[in-house]
């Protein structure tokens, strides 16, 4: 028997919180990898390894998020917990591949082409890893083209996110990106629930085992989401963050107040009115 799927049981709410949540991971990883462009020696690491795990939890909690009103109406659905756990190290390991690959080597196109293939199908395999932990009454049923097409757009989305965070500097064109990426991350989980159907056991009142959405689910969501709120508060509180794009035309290291311009000997700073050059003439 085939179960009834509502992709949706809560309405907007689950599907907004979701997009919201992408959107809060893309911004800070843009922004934390913004940052380490701007960062040499120890702290590059640090920054790329934020902006990896802030874009990895972001695009977990979003699923996780969604699948909260993911609901068959002729069965519970529960989830196990390893596999649920292995997901998000996923998401955030493979988003750290790419991550780490642009931010040593830059915007190239082989390194773009590698590391974005690579970070979708992390992102892929997250989301389908997520699938697997679900436990239903029954089995589930894949589409072959609703999931190549899912694979697709998270592999065209991470390639864009990985150019984006090493080619967008400026605070709106990092938040304009971000909300992209939010559509793109959301779009690529949503088609891939497209995908699904359930099979339903004849036999009733068998337990599909696990625990709950709400026992398990809310709990771990929490830990990615203080995570997050806590990236935002590292990025907030960074100087280089909030100045803005403006600070993007100084090479790194030197300070504010010295003069652009060089002679031939380097950066010498131009006689002042008063001066004794001046007096001398």
């Amino acid at each position: 028997m085939q179960g009834t799927i509502d992709g949706f049981h809560y309405g907007s709410v689950t599907p907004l919180a979701a997009y919201v949540m992408a959107c809060l991971g893309a911004a800070l990883g843009l922004r934390c990898t913004t940052r380490s462009l701007r960062t040499g020696g120890s702290w590059k690491p640090g920054w790329l390894a934020l902006g990896a795990t802030s874009i990895g939890s972001g695009i977990w909690t979003m699923h996780f998020i969604a699948m909260i009103g993911f609901d068959v109406e002729e069965a519970p659905v529960s989830y196990d917990l390893a596999p649920t756990v292995a997901s998000l190290a996923v998401a955030i390991v493979m988003v750290g591949v790419g991550v780490f690959t642009v931010g040593y080597r830059g915007a190239t196109r082989t390194a773009l082409l590698s590391a974005g293939c690579l970070t979708g199908l992390g992102v892929a395999a997250m989301h389908y890893l997520g699938m697997a932990g679900m436990r239903v009454r029954g089995h589930l049923e894949y589409d072959t083209v609703a999931v190549t097409l899912s694979i697709v757009i998270a592999v065209v989305a991470a390639t864009a996110a990985l150019w984006a965070a090493v080619s967008v500097h400026g605070f709106l064109a990092s938040l304009g990106a971000s909300l992209v990426m939010g559509v793109a991350v959301t779009g690529m989980h949503y088609t891939g629930m497209s995908a699904i159907s359930v099979h339903l056991l004849d036999a009733s009142g068998v337990s599909a085992g696990g625990s709950s959405p709400t026992s398990l689910l809310f709990p771990m969501l929490l830990g990615p989401v203080v995570f997050l709120v806590l990236a935002g508060v590292v990025v907030m509180f960074d100087p280089l963050l909030v100045l803005g794009e403006g600070e993007w035309d100084r090479p790194q290291g030197r300070p504010a107040t010295q003069p652009r311009t060089a002679g031939a000997w380097g950066n010498v700073p131009a006689p002042r009115h008063g001066t004794q050059d001046t007096l001398d003439r």
